[in-house]
């Protein structure tokens, strides 16, 4: 197997699931365990490398050229969505011939429910046994990340410029970044590796806030209910059913932003729920922001005041304006796909990421590939060979920024 293979499946093993509502940070401690043999790793080859008090690893590569260069940065992130537990992942490759693959404990990875499989006939996957999710985001972009490095250390005839590492936690939770140290780091731009299919850019990304719903309600025995109960789970129903059906992550895509229930739980007296708003257009995120405040009002006027609680909180913003700013960051991610034979292709995220909030705090950090499909699920899968491609890649693309 190739290098950054075995590194996926070595990092992989490690259980960094985060976690929403930790008072820690990183949320998680498993996520400090393969920070700290990341940190190690960087430091076997040599490099100047360090883990601050919030567990960001660090590193830099210097230069080999005898002019000054620019500082581009590489971005990952080592945490996993708690969507599906990433305990116990037992990775394995498959060569892939066609038709279903056979998972284990009763699932089925098959192109008859993701089409995108067919691309990949005659490659090797690394799949999941179907009890957990794989963790190839982003650990797929860390291995594909320590893997250049790697080479350009290994190839020194290989110009390049100042290069700096950093690897996260928390970035499922939308905390990835939220005590980086930007100046610290000491870069210019550069990019997190964190997207999907092999070949893709992203410099536009939702704006998101979430909301937290908070229904109070009032509990008495049913059979003397009548015009005293008010059932909480009932009042949460409503608030659900008054949000519109065509604006949710299955009716939606492309520019089409959403709401989504994210996790519920509730008796009678009280039930609790946390939504996320996502849109592309900052005005039409605030247009949603004010819709779950007009239901919220409507229900406490049928229902007693304080009834609906609503805690709102932005989590990130479009980075689209910086494409403008810095078209080379663009500009140099097709030249080096195309480079490595990889048709290169824009899209937007229908998400975010780290590299969202670091672009607004004066770093434009655009999102490259990894090569993975079906992220946060059981049948996650990403191609061996375009984890190949995507460290051909990064070795070409850094080195474009050489003056």
């Amino acid at each position: 197997m190739s290098e950054v293979t075995d590194l996926l499946l070595q990092y992989v093993g490690y259980e960094t699931t985060s976690q929403e509502d930790s008072q820690t940070y990183p949320s998680t401690p498993g996520q400090l365990v393969l920070l700290r043999l990341l940190l190690a790793q960087l430091q076997e080859l040599g490099l100047e490398a360090d883990m601050d008090q919030y567990g960001y690893v660090t590193a830099t590569v210097p230069t080999n050229r005898a002019t000054p260069q620019p500082a581009v940065c590489l971005i990952a992130h080592v945490d996993t969505s708690p969507a599906v537990s990433g305990k116990d992942v037992k990775p394995r490759v498959v060569a892939y011939r066609g038709g279903d693959v056979t998972l284990g404990n009763g699932y089925v990875l098959s192109p008859a429910d993701y089409p995108h499989l067919n691309d990949y006939i005659g490659q090797h996957l690394v799949v999941t046994d179907g009890s957990t999710l794989l963790g190839a985001d982003d650990k797929a972009g860390v291995a594909e990340i320590m893997a250049a490095v790697r080479y350009l250390l290994a190839h020194p005839e290989v110009s390049r410029p100042t290069l700096k590492i950093a690897f996260t936690p928390d970035e499922e939770v939308g905390m990835g970044v939220a005590h980086f140290d930007v100046a610290k780091f000491g870069a210019d731009f550069g990019y997190t590796v964190d997207g999907g299919k092999l070949g893709e850019i992203n410099y536009e990304c939702f704006n998101a806030a979430q909301v937290k719903v908070i229904v109070t309600g009032k509990s008495i025995h049913p059979g003397d209910a009548y015009g005293k109960m008010v059932n909480a789970i009932d009042v949460f129903c409503e608030f659900h059913a008054a949000l519109p059906e065509g604006e949710r992550p299955a009716t939606t895509y492309g520019y089409k932003g959403f709401y989504m229930a994210d996790v519920m739980e509730g008796s009678v007296d009280e039930a609790t729920a946390k939504y996320i708003l996502r849109d592309h257009d900052k005005a039409l995120l605030e247009a949603k922001k004010d819709y779950v405040r007009q239901i919220a009002d409507r229900l406490n006027a049928k229902y007693g005041a304080g009834t609906v609680v609503l805690e709102i909180r932005d989590q990130y913003a479009n980075m689209s304006f910086a494409a403008a700013e810095h078209p080379e960051l663009v500009d140099n991610a097709r030249r080096a796909f195309a480079a490595a034979g990889v048709e290169p292709f824009v899209q937007p995220i229908r998400g975010g990421t780290d590299g969202a909030s670091l672009t607004y705090r004066g770093l434009p950090c655009f999102n490259l590939s990894t090569g993975g499909h079906n992220f946060h699920g059981r049948f996650e899968y990403i191609p061996v060979e375009s984890m190949e491609k995507m460290v051909q890649v990064l070795v070409g693309l850094v080195g474009l920024f050489v003056r």
